[in-house]
């Protein structure tokens, strides 16, 4: 609130980068609750100090036996008491309105973040390994899955509806081995392995991502206070809520294993032949919570850790900046890695890599405990790897010509085989 009450333009602008100007009077009205807000507690604190001050005399006039002008300054302390609990309401009222609006403001973006309405104008970095197209034809990706029994759509349709899916046989194996390579190469950059709890409550949710993206994507456990997670950062982060960090044992880097659950409401929806889109994957996903000045460092590190899998699985991608339409309002700058489609014949993405700034940490209280004082901690999350979404990419760029699939090198003693014959 400090920030918007001292740089409202700043504000004004950022809403307006993000193409957000509807959201402009959302800042005046914050000022303004504010103000009056300051207000009422400015009148509570004294009638605190007065009523205190007042109590001490009681207790002197008490002392000495003068009980009438006790009884009078009583009647003082019963009035102030009224009035004192009629503040209080309208503090926790207009607190309350202020935290709502606060919650729809989105945070500040960096000033490198490109400008543009939405994904259409997101911009290209950098390119790694040669997009090649074979000169046979590449079967859609459920139809390679299915010519080695490794698909069950059908199945999963009358057990679960659409969005939902059966991995079978070496296609499964291929998902598992993929997600292990994955966690074991972030163990080697240093990273501490966990398994999160797969539901959080309602207050770790608003903490991690903005109501828009809540309503969209997450599933509500009906009658409890408990959400299926849409990815496991979520967990991850929400694991320090209102917890003070030693600036010592910073940075906190940590690599994560879950099932993943969304909803897909909005455009895109559910794509009911394929495996791109659906409501259950896996995920390899990784954290870091770290000091302000090293949020940058580690952003670029991050995204490219998800590089360098993707290479060693002989897959082709691209880094893309997401402009500021993109982003996501918790978000100061995010970077999604694109994968190659031979059959597509263009990149679609398969991870993203976001800085929040200490937009999540401000929100679950998430604090570095230093000797200079206390301040907000820093937090980056990361998609290492993601299935089914990156079979689609590895089968598409490891199959030959007579449907066979080839397991590069770094992934076979993970599968336990060097390639998947076509049955």
């Amino acid at each position: 609130m400090k920030l918007v009450r001292e740089n409202p333009d700043l504000v004004k602008k950022n809403l307006e980068k993000k193409f957000q100007e509807d959201k402009k009077p959302l800042v005046d009205e914050a000022i303004k609750l504010d103000n009056e807000l300051r207000q009422y507690m400015s009148e509570a604190n004294e009638l605190r100090a007065d009523r205190n001050k007042i109590s001490k005399e009681i207790g002197g006039l008490m002392s000495k036996g003068k009980q009438e002008e006790a009884d009078e300054l009583k009647k003082q302390v019963t009035s102030m008491a009224g009035r004192l609990s009629a503040l209080e309401g309208l503090e926790e009222e207009y607190e309350d309105k202020l935290t709502q609006i606060m919650m729809q403001l989105p945070n500040i973006i960096d000033d490198s973040v490109p400008i543009g309405k939405d994904d259409t104008e997101n911009v290209e970095i950098k390119r790694f390994g040669e997009p090649k197209v074979p000169e046979f034809e590449i079967p859609y990706h459920t139809d390679i899955m299915e010519s080695f029994s490794g698909l069950d759509l059908d199945s999963a349709r009358k057990t679960s509806g659409n969005g939902f899916y059966y991995l079978m046989g070496d296609i499964a194996l291929l998902h598992t081995a993929c997600i292990n390579f994955a966690r074991d190469y972030m163990l080697k950059q240093g990273f501490i392995y966990a398994i999160p709890p797969f539901m959080i409550r309602e207050n770790v949710v608003s903490g991690v991502m903005s109501f828009a993206e809540m309503e969209n994507m997450m599933y509500k456990i009906e009658g409890e206070d408990l959400y299926l997670i849409g990815t496991s950062e979520h967990s991850m982060i929400g694991k320090f809520i209102n917890s003070s960090i030693e600036q010592e044992k910073l940075p906190i880097c940590m690599t994560s294993y879950s099932p993943c659950f969304r909803k897909e409401v909005g455009a895109h929806g559910i794509e009911e032949r394929g495996v791109y889109r659906i409501h259950q994957f896996e995920k390899q996903e990784m954290i870091v919570i770290c000091e302000p000045e090293d949020s940058m460092e580690w952003f670029h590190k991050m995204y490219n850790y998800t590089v360098e899998v993707f290479q060693a699985l002989d897959i082709p991608v691209r880094t893309l900046e997401c402009c500021s339409g993109d982003l996501a309002d918790l978000k100061v700058k995010s970077i999604d890695v694109e994968a190659w489609s031979p059959r597509q014949q263009k990149y679609f993405e398969v991870g993203s890599c976001s800085t929040l700034g200490d937009a999540q940490a401000r929100r679950l209280g998430i604090r570095v405990k230093a000797k200079g004082g206390n301040y907000f901690a820093h937090t980056l999350n990361n998609t290492v790897l993601a299935s089914p979404r990156m079979l689609i990419a590895f089968l598409e760029n490891n199959i030959t010509e007579k449907g066979d699939i080839i397991i590069p090198e770094a992934l076979q003693k993970y599968t336990g085989f060097a390639e998947i014959k076509r049955k």
